[in-house]
């Protein structure tokens, strides 16, 4: 959400914004809304001022005076309860445009419809030369045993995924060794639900717009996040935070479920595009000082890669254009891994920076130096998600005789294995 006073002053920066980011708004509809908005209640402020005045004269009226000036004042009243509804829907239909309405993209973010508008900024990492026909990850797990595809479709039908023996094993390893070194880097460990309140997801900014992606849970009034960012995010909602508790860091690992109601034909098979998985989500809530944020920006972006350098996995970082980036964000950066069945790189991390978009739909507040009460800044990023992550990791580290190599970083979470499977050929 932008400040109504910024809209107001930079329309057409926002419309700018609106047009590159595809977004499906009419900023005039709004502004003209909001002018609507002034109007009534000039109007009833002006009638409020006419009852009060008023009333201050009631008690020095003659008895002729009084009577006719109670009547009044019960008008008064009776056109200013009339006036509430029409009060109340004005500023409702005004929040709803407000939350459509998209961030200011960063000047550097290139201008575009969708991902195939992305920049490459860099790659990192050495492509794996095999002197064998290396398999897809899908058959890697079947050949070990490590999979049981045609029973978990039965239990849980498409897009459900199911890991035994040494492939669970490594699922958990990873996950701890995000963990490990994120809390070496500074960042608080957390374990979260995903089961949230839908205003939680109004706050992260999924909503509007998203709703088709997330399951709702009938009769409860409660959805299922597709990341930690979303309860993480409405942890301090409404508070005012003491400057002295800035910034913010967490390393939250929660369950993620997501519909994929867009992605129909789209990466069925396998591990890429599951409806449930495991995340571990870096987020920082900052002081509101871009030149800060986007020192943030560059060390949540330098963790995962950190953490994929660990797993020695080839990677690069693009950059997002305007029209794949989301609504909320100020700058994005994905970081795609390799994976050599496709022989391309496939997203496994995305980078966000949100300035203070998200904590004013939060009202998450911190009082300043001068002692004013300022909008934090919001970051986020991937810092592991599973099992997507496990399809370059089989691929990249397969071996020839079926086995698959332990990069050192997961050895001392996997009691110190060199390798995993048996040797099938």
């Amino acid at each position: 959400m932008l400040d109504l006073k910024f809209i107001r002053e930079h329309a057409g920066a926002v419309k700018e914004a609106i047009r590159v980011k595809g977004v499906n708004l009419d900023l005039d509809e709004l502004l003209g809304l909001d002018r609507e908005l002034l109007a009534v209640k000039q109007r009833v402020e002006a009638m409020q001022t006419e009852r009060n005045a008023n009333a201050r004269l009631v008690p020095r009226a003659t008895p002729e005076e009084r009577a006719a000036l109670i009547q009044k004042g019960k008008d008064l009243a009776e056109e200013l309860r009339a006036l509430e509804p029409a009060l109340r829907a004005h500023e409702e239909q005004l929040r709803q445009l407000l939350l459509r309405v998209p961030n200011i993209p960063h000047p550097d973010v290139p201008v575009g419809r969708d991902d195939t508008d992305n920049v490459e900024l860099r790659r990192e990492g050495t492509l794996p030369e095999f002197a064998f026909t290396p398999l897809d990850h899908v058959d890697l797990l079947e050949q070990q045993g490590w999979s049981d595809p045609e029973r978990v479709a039965r239990v849980s039908g498409s897009r459900s995924y199911l890991l035994k023996g040494e492939a669970a094993l490594l699922e958990m390893a990873v996950q701890m060794y995000a963990l490990d070194v994120l809390a070496q880097r500074g960042f608080t460990p957390l374990s979260t639900t995903a089961l949230v309140r839908p205003e939680t997801l109004v706050h992260s900014g999924h909503f509007p717009g998203d709703e088709d992606s997330v399951y709702k849970l009938e009769g409860d009034e409660l959805m299922l996040a597709g990341t930690a960012e979303v309860p993480v995010n409405s942890l301090y909602a409404g508070e005012q935070l003491g400057l002295e508790q800035l910034p913010v860091t967490f390393a939250a690992i929660s369950g993620a479920f997501r519909r994929e109601a867009g992605s129909a034909g789209r990466d069925v098979r396998g591990l890429i595009r599951v409806h449930e998985f495991r995340k571990v989500e870096q987020y920082v809530i900052c002081r509101a000082d871009e030149a800060e944020a986007l020192g943030w920006f560059e060390t949540i972006l330098g963790n995962a890669e950190h953490l994929l350098r660990g797993l020695e996995l080839p990677y690069r970082v693009v950059q997002n254009c305007t029209g794949d980036m989301g609504a909320g964000k100020v700058l994005m950066y994905d970081i795609e891994t390799w994976v050599p069945s496709e022989n391309l790189y496939r997203e496994t991390h995305s980078c966000s920076y949100l300035g203070d978009w998200q904590a004013r739909r939060t009202g998450l507040r911190y009082r300043g130096e001068d002692g004013r009460l300022v909008y934090a800044h919001t970051l986020n990023n991937t810092g592991i998600a599973t099992p997507r992550i496990l399809v370059p990791l089989l691929e990249n580290h397969q071996q020839p005789d079926g086995t698959v190599r332990v990069p050192g970083a997961l050895r001392p979470y996997l009691g110190g294995r060199a390798s995993l499977g048996r040797p099938v050929r």
